[in-house]
């Protein structure tokens, strides 16, 4: 076993340095991503260890950058896009949902189209308009796209590789906030396949459901309930299209109470998906109502009130309370 200390910027990077040795059919494209590395430095080194062919400079223009991408993989390459910032990603959105998502099938799946989108997205960093936004749920919510997210160094290292290696386009949402605390990761062993969700805190009273930045809130929460004499089970959702119930089912049916967090706002959202599914799949093992917490149904405000928006530890517990008030 070969374990290393890493930043999830650092893990993402040597994962997809790893994916760029392996296959010489791996490229990355993006803007400021070959010379600069990148906004968060995730690529830095990469276009001097594998030339301008491999990690390409793109003009500012998230359209072109996906439309190039589906013909790369037309042409039997695996393209890596990244988009800047996560609210940038709305002018690739006619390419992504209404051509890349259709195309296999429009095939009758005798094309692949192994195209990775990077999206660094959500808040805690304060920064400006567009740039702290959570649109996972539009990707989600289309047929045809895979849509994952690491909330931990040993996690983006793996899931990097397992998303690229996959012949469906995936949306990899990096939660920013975690590009910088460091982690353990296994560099020998994946340990978890790429859609499967995880337990990553064991606990009897209640489960708590979240993804990405909030996992870390999570176990915060957790932590914060066990001094008080709770025990809260905490569960990485890791893949929110497709969802892996069973480790949740599973949950739910010992702890009987679930709240499910997100930085999203609730309205419409993933964790709007898994309180439906859990609700009709477990009614009988419910003792209380799945209750969601998550930003307001307002956009992202200004980076002075983003403390006042985003989910923390009281929120959760909050909720936590009134689950087991029932």
């Amino acid at each position: 076993m070969t374990l290393e200390t890493l930043t999830m910027a650092k893990a993402l990077n040597e994962g997809l340095r790893a994916a760029l040795a392996a296959n010489d059919r791996v490229l990355l494209m993006g803007e400021d991503i070959g010379t600069l590395g990148g906004v968060f430095r995730v690529t830095e080194g990469l276009k001097a260890e594998f030339g301008e062919n491999r990690v390409l400079d793109t003009p500012l223009a998230e359209s072109g950058i996906i439309g190039t991408a589906i013909g790369l993989a037309l042409r039997g390459y695996r393209p890596v896009c990244e988009i800047q910032f996560d609210g940038f990603i709305y002018p690739g959105f006619d390419q992504i949902t209404s051509q890349l998502a259709k195309l296999t099938a429009r095939n009758e799946g005798n094309q692949s189209f192994p195209v990775v989108i990077r999206v660094p997205y959500g808040g805690h960093i304060g920064a400006v308009e567009h740039h702290q936004e959570s649109p996972e749920a539009y990707f989600a919510h289309t047929a045809g796209l895979r849509v994952v997210s690491p909330a931990t160094p040993h996690d983006a290292y793996w899931m990097i590789q397992q998303a690229i290696a996959s012949d469906d386009p995936v949306l990899f949402f990096e939660p920013k906030s975690r590009y910088w605390p460091k982690g353990e990761v296994n560099l020998s062993a994946a340990e978890t396949p790429l859609h499967v969700s995880r337990v990553v805190r064991t606990g009897t009273d209640a489960t708590l459901v979240g993804h990405g930045a909030m996992v870390t809130v999570l176990l915060q929460a957790a932590e914060i309930a066990a001094e008080e004499g709770t025990s809260l089970e905490v569960i990485d959702l890791r893949s929110l299209s497709p969802i892996d119930y069973a480790p949740i089912l599973t949950s739910v049916q010992k702890t009987g109470r679930l709240v499910v967090a997100q930085e999203a706002p609730g309205n419409v959202s993933v964790g709007s998906e898994i309180a439906a599914t859990i609700a009709e799949r477990a009614f009988y093992s419910l003792q209380a109502p799945v209750l969601r917490v998550s930003g307001f149904d307002t956009p992202f405000p200004p980076a002075k009130l983003e403390t006042a928006y985003l989910p923390d530890a009281d929120r959760v517990l909050e909720a936590v309370d009134r689950a087991l008030a029932y």
